[in-house]
């Protein structure tokens, strides 16, 4: 697993009994280099958010008990955006992961969890922005969407993401060249 920033947390801190939980990321390129971002809606733990709080990210999602990453990555990308039209470019040899803020620790992701440990993968879409459907899955992630470039969506993830969209911004700059093959 590659090395990640730990929080300072103290010695008896919840956090250290807690372990990450297993999510699989996508970065799905179009045609243009540009990346699929969704704006996340609020839920109870970003409701009172500012409105230019940055809640912008990438498709993710857990991985199910003995589904394979690579499965549960065109699972999740199918539910939070309605894309079935996509196929895998690359996949990260190595897990990254982030800590959750310590006000989070406990409640967010049902409190299992200090943070999560991701797989991501590069898939190209292969598809129409017409089959982009926000609300195909009953649990919505997004309210908006964008084609954007990595950097952008570095500079508009929550802050305790930001760590891991600045290695991925790295590791597929190369695929932000446009044609993809």
């Amino acid at each position: 697993m590659t090395a990640y920033n730990a929080p300072d947390f103290p010695p008896d801190h919840v956090a250290h009994r807690l372990g990450w939980r297993p999510c699989a990321g996508i970065a799905l390129f179009n045609d243009e280099g540009k990346v699929f971002c969704g704006k996340r809606r609020p839920n109870n733990l970003l409701a009172n958010a500012p409105l230019n709080s940055h809640l912008w990210q990438l498709p993710q999602g857990g991985i199910d008990a003995g589904e394979a990453p690579v499965n549960a990555a065109f699972r999740e990308l199918a539910e939070e955006t309605g894309i079935r039209s996509a196929r895998l470019i690359y996949e990260l040899p190595d897990w990254l992961r982030y800590d959750l803020p310590e006000s989070l620790i406990g409640t967010a992701l049902k409190g299992r969890f200090r943070g999560q440990k991701q797989k991501w993968f590069a898939m190209q879409f292969t598809g129409r922005d017409d089959e982009i459907d926000l609300t195909a899955h009953r649990q919505i992630e997004f309210d908006d969407w964008a084609w954007r470039s990595l950097d952008d969506c570095v500079a508009d993830v929550i802050a305790f993401k930001k760590p891991i969209y600045q290695e991925l911004a790295t590791r597929f700059a190369h695929l932000q060249r446009a044609p993809l093959i």
